[in-house]
């Protein structure tokens, strides 16, 4: 009964895997940079990444940033993600045209260069 429940549960985790790592990885991108400059709207960090809300010339993006250690790494804070900061951002969209979706490689805030992803430069 034991044995059953262990394929069970192998094989749902299986089958669920690949659609974790496409996204999380950056499969699901263009594979090509653009530039986005707006101001945060909210905010939302912590582990598998952080999502902000941004509004670049009233049409809301989503920018996927950093996890937490990756974040700290290039020297930003969660309060540097506060409501009302102004933020450039730089990295791939998401193929599908559709979604207003962005995964960071590296910020610009208040002047300052934050390099989250410094292998992809």
């Amino acid at each position: 009964m034991i044995t059953r429940r262990i394929a069970a549960a192998s094989f749902f985790a299986l089958l669920a895997a690949p659609a974790a790592l496409a996204h999380h990885g950056w499969s699901w991108t263009t594979g090509g940079n653009i530039e986005l400059t707006g101001v945060i709207r909210s905010a939302a960090l912590g582990n598998p990444h952080g999502v902000l809300e941004v509004d670049v010339d009233g049409e809301v993006w989503t920018v996927e940033v950093g996890q937490p250690w990756r974040n700290a790494r290039a020297g930003l804070t969660d309060g540097d993600f506060a409501e009302g900061v102004e933020l450039t951002a730089e990295g791939e969209p998401a193929a599908a045209s559709s979604e207003r979706l962005l995964k960071a490689e590296r910020l610009t805030i208040a002047g300052t260069l934050y390099e989250l992803y410094p292998e992809r430069s």
